[in-house]
């Protein structure tokens, strides 16, 4: 336990990487339940009408905040200039889409953020330059993790710029190696040393390799007691699947452990593992980076109060360690849990700390 002062304060990363030896019973799966103003796509279908003034050779839509655009729609040839495609998106995919045409000129033409369920056509008129590709990183070697570790745990971290993850202090401390599984399986290790903010227990990790796209800190407004939010990581490696976890929950408490000002209480419940994760709110920016919980089992009659950093005191220590990060304004209508999972995903790691 990192702090003898606060003997009921539980790290969420300490019992991470439990066999089911041990006799924990497996926690009952989160109910997603739908908000109440979130609708699914139009049965009949999403018109995209192409104003563009000249034909599209391409049309991709995919879920708001995706990196990658997917397979072109377009499979029967160019849409015509005022010409519509219907798009028929899954039950289950939600209302928020990014949509894109690219012009025969090789100019293209982009609707960020489009309520489908509220405005079943959406209009493309004005066309730009096409963003020119991103240059090739240099390739770095994926690592592997070594079997024959004498001590292994496990955490969850969330990439905050340019191959820098973010997670706490407790999950890192002392390791000899550091590996991070990325999203889309490669394993890639840290290079120390890392920067570390010990009384917030948190810690920024230069990982090589392009761990996934830095996700946005919310710049405002402030944060409420009540509102949504969702965490995401991977709790119980060993015991419970090896894919992330999201769960739901609120703020409860603009204050944390004996009126900690630099940490919320959340109702969103966290498990060893989940320590160093992202806290969203539920427009998919983050508000706080989850880091322990309050064990039941050494204080009576109490469940389910968890802690994150708040968001502003992460961002000071980006700010201190150097580092430019993304922000923005939560506005708008409310995302899905599964839509804000789906922007936590591409950023999200597993890290693994080998002693």
């Amino acid at each position: 336990m990192r702090n003898n002062r606060r003997p009921a304060l539980f790290l969420a990363g300490l019992l991470a990487g439990l066999t089911p030896a041990l006799g924990l019973a497996p926690a009952s799966a989160p109910a997603l339940a739908q908000s109440p103003g979130q609708l699914r796509p139009p049965e009949g279908g999403v018109r995209i009408v192409n104003r563009t003034g000249q034909p599209a050779t391409a049309l991709h839509a995919v879920r708001a905040g995706r990196e990658e655009w997917g397979r072109n729609l377009l499979n029967r040839g160019p849409l015509p200039n005022n010409a519509g495609f219907t798009m028929r998106p899954n039950a289950e995919a939600g209302c928020r889409f990014d949509i894109r045409l690219v012009l025969e000129d090789g100019r293209e033409s982009l609707a960020r953020d489009q309520d489908i369920c509220a405005n079943p056509q959406v209009e493309l008129h004005t066309a730009r330059a096409a963003a020119p590709a991103a240059p090739a990183a240099p390739a770095v070697p994926q690592a592997r993790p070594n079997s024959q570790a004498r001590n292994v745990s496990t955490g969850t971290g969330f990439v905050v710029a340019p191959d820098r993850v973010l997670t706490n202090q407790h999950v890192v401390a002392g390791c000899d190696r550091i590996l991070a599984r990325t999203p889309d399986g490669r394993w890639l290790a840290a290079v120390p040393p890392a920067q570390v903010d010990a009384a917030l227990d948190l810690s920024i990790l230069n990982i090589p390799g392009n761990p996934g796209p830095a996700l946005a800190f919310r710049a405002g407004p402030a944060v409420r007691r009540g509102e949504g939010v969702v965490a995401y990581g991977f709790p119980l490696t060993g015991l419970l699947s090896a894919d992330p976890k999201l769960t739901r929950g609120e703020i409860n408490a603009l204050g944390g452990l004996r009126n900690d000002q630099n940490t919320y209480q959340i109702s969103a419940e966290v498990q060893p593992g989940n320590s160093g994760g992202p806290l969203l709110d539920m427009q998919g920016h983050v508000v706080g980076v989850v880091v322990a919980k309050l064990d039941s089992r050494r204080v009576q009659n109490v469940d389910n109060v968890n802690f994150a950093v708040k968001g502003e005191a992460a961002q000071a220590f980006l700010r201190r360690a150097g580092l430019a990060f993304r922000t923005a304004e939560s506005s708008g209508a409310d995302r899905s849990a599964a839509d804000v999972g789906d922007i936590a995903n591409r950023s999200t790691v597993l890290l693994r700390c080998e002693r």
